[in-house]
């Protein structure tokens, strides 16, 4: 078999796509860490700089990325505002919920969520776009209901925090797809939406006196500008990498960040794990193998067979 050009060209982009989506997904997997050192500070505050401080840095990677024309296009148009205005909201959700779970001790349920997600995405399509699962598919999609069912159960109360984590991004991913722009144009669009309420109560802390970033330490001022850098940097190493990697590599890897979140807050956090949790986690690894094995079979099933060469 002889290796062309093309190969050697789309090995290269596969590994320089494999290595940024995995520096995204192990940032994100070293998040809780940085939630637990803001977790002194108030939410509305630490959410409302990580937008602020991510315009910056989201901008400069667009003008450098050479895609301002796509950027400047969405702005004009009505549709793509209101779209990003939505997904805008959701994200801030989706990250308010995470700062807060992991600020009163609640890391296991953000990292169930983060399990959930894919399978949440997969019922998503189903009902909203039409699309047929198999039969592993639904498996998994039972197994999952088992384990929240579980959980439920056994705490006498809805496992919200995982639920709410996971059903905010898959709405997110859902409307996402219908922004006509890429992911870093997309990122900065919502960022800059979201900087006007942001920008105000910021201000507003600022001349009540209430304020973390001027009227507190250093340190705190250091954090919450950090809180820009630990947002937009992983999101859009991701959007670069996904971009040049099969979906199916994607598929496997979204399930390193909640992983490490998982051994973080177990481990590291302390946090309670029971026989409950156990089996649960359990029924949801299961059920996502099942969906991986999956979208792998349903991908070698639809690949066409290599020409001779």
């Amino acid at each position: 078999m002889v290796t062309t050009t093309a190969d050697l060209d789309q090995d290269a982009r596969a590994r320089r796509g494999f290595l940024l989506a995995l520096g995204a997904y192990f940032l994100w997997g070293l998040l809780p860490f940085y939630m637990k050192a803001v977790a002194h500070l108030p939410l509305a505050e630490v959410i409302a700089n990580r937008v602020v401080w991510s315009v910056p840095i989201a901008a400069c990677v667009l003008v450098w990325a050479g895609r301002t024309a796509d950027f400047k296009a969405a702005i004009r148009s009505p549709r793509s505002i209101a779209m990003a205005a939505l997904t805008a909201v959701l994200i801030s959700i989706n990250w308010g919920i995470y700062v807060w779970a992991i600020a009163v001790d609640r890391t296991v349920e953000t990292a169930l969520g983060y399990y959930i997600n894919p399978l949440v995405s997969v019922v998503v399509g189903a009902v909203l776009l039409g699309e047929r699962l198999d039969r592993l598919q639904i498996a998994a999609v039972v197994l999952a209901a088992i384990a929240v069912a579980v959980l439920t159960v056994e705490a006498g109360k809805f496992p919200w925090v995982s639920l709410a984590l996971a059903f905010s991004f898959a709405a997110y991913g859902f409307f996402r797809k219908t922004l006509p722009i890429g992911p870093s144009q997309g990122f900065l669009l919502e960022v800059l939406l979201l900087s006007v309420p942001a920008l105000c109560y910021i201000a507003y802390l600022i001349a009540t006196g209430q304020d973390h970033f001027i009227s507190s330490t250093a340190n705190d001022t250091a954090l919450l500008i950090g809180c820009g850098p630990v947002t937009a940097v992983p999101l859009l190493l991701f959007a670069f990498g996904a971009r040049l990697l099969r979906l199916s590599t994607i598929g496997i890897m979204q399930y390193i960040a909640p992983t490490m979140v998982f051994l973080i807050a177990v481990l590291i956090f302390d946090e309670p794990f029971g026989t409950i949790q156990a089996i649960a986690f359990a029924l949801i690894w299961a059920a996502l193998a099942m969906y991986s094995w999956s979208m792998f079979r349903g991908r070698e099933v639809r690949q066409p067979a290599p020409a001779a060469r």
